[in-house]
């Protein structure tokens, strides 16, 4: 193996130096003219609607050109809060099991399987609700259709759980091994030990998982578009789970195909999408200054 002159080697340094920060600095362009073209195209629907009657008002009809993206907050509040409840219920227990409590052999079982799960297909996670859990609610809650927000919660909260077991494992593995034998040194069980000391301080982590697992939730398209009903309106009363629905995605997947460009409904998607961005960004800065936290707390872990 030739070892090149130290010139030489300094200018192959740079290079790939400057390589990557071309690369950081594309992602960031990219990022901000998607930004500011969903704001161009929002413009007209935002100036013509009104900002405050597109975010707050009570009706989506886009045959009569009325635009208030209330029910699809509502809704895609329902949605995701419920399948955050069945992901975190699911997934931060089998976290802690992988982490702290399980063997080789089960852990070699569970961690592919775990792993398998997160490649498969949203679509595939659509077709199998369509075809399981839909007709399983339709019959065992006597529903006229199984199509329902609690249908695209179930499958959102099941769908993502590969994702936050995954975060959650890393936030717990990544607590210093002192801690542990530490508080076991002073009389602790194993469990007391987890409970007391490794869940406070992985803290940060679990809640950057959480948080970003709501954006993923919440951006998620095609599977709660074939499940949840994609009916835009506010159930009545407005925690009836078992009602149809439409969240910003399913409507955005739903119209955008079909509606005439330019038009006002057009833009009011557009919109729509922009709001969708804002919401997932900011979920997504939180968790990333949850995640620095941590770090900072362990010195680097």
């Amino acid at each position: 193996m030739s070892v090149l002159p130290p010139a030489l080697r300094r200018m192959h340094e740079r290079i790939i130096e400057a390589v990557l920060l071309i690369t950081a600095a594309t992602s960031i362009v990219l990022m901000t003219l998607i930004f500011a073209y969903l704001v161009r195209e929002s413009l007209p629907a935002l100036s013509e609607v009104g900002v405050l009657n597109l975010v707050l008002g009570e009706k989506w009809h886009s045959s009569g050109n009325i635009f208030g993206m209330r029910p699809l907050i509502v809704n895609t509040l329902l949605v995701s809060i419920l399948a955050l409840a069945i992901n975190m219920a699911v997934g931060i227990p089998l976290a802690i099991y992988l982490a702290e409590l399980s063997g080789p052999r089960s852990r070699a079982v569970l961690k592919p399987a775990v792993e398998l799960l997160a490649g498969v297909p949203s679509i595939v996670y659509g077709f199998l609700g369509i075809i399981i859990l839909v007709p399983y609610l339709g019959n065992t809650f006597d529903m006229l259709t199984g199509r329902s927000i609690l249908a695209g919660a179930i499958l959102l909260g099941v769908m993502f759980v590969p994702s936050i077991t995954t975060i959650c494992e890393d936030a717990l593995r990544a607590v210093p091994t002192e801690f542990k034998e530490g508080s076991m040194a002073l009389g602790a069980t194993r469990w007391q030990t987890i409970r007391y000391v490794v869940l406070p301080a992985a803290s940060s982590g679990i809640t950057a998982a959480v948080l970003l697992n709501i954006g993923n939730i919440i951006g998620e398209t095609m599977a709660v578009l074939l499940v949840v009903g994609n009916i835009a309106r506010i159930p009545r009363p407005i925690y009836d789970v078992f009602d149809r629905g439409a969240t910003f995605t399913s409507v955005i997947a739903g119209e955008m195909g079909e509606v005439a460009h330019g038009s006002l409904h057009y833009h009011a998607l557009f919109a729509v999408g922009l709001m969708l961005l804002i919401i997932v960004s900011v979920l997504s800065v939180i968790g990333d200054l949850a995640r620095e936290r941590i770090r900072r707390r362990f010195g680097g872990y």
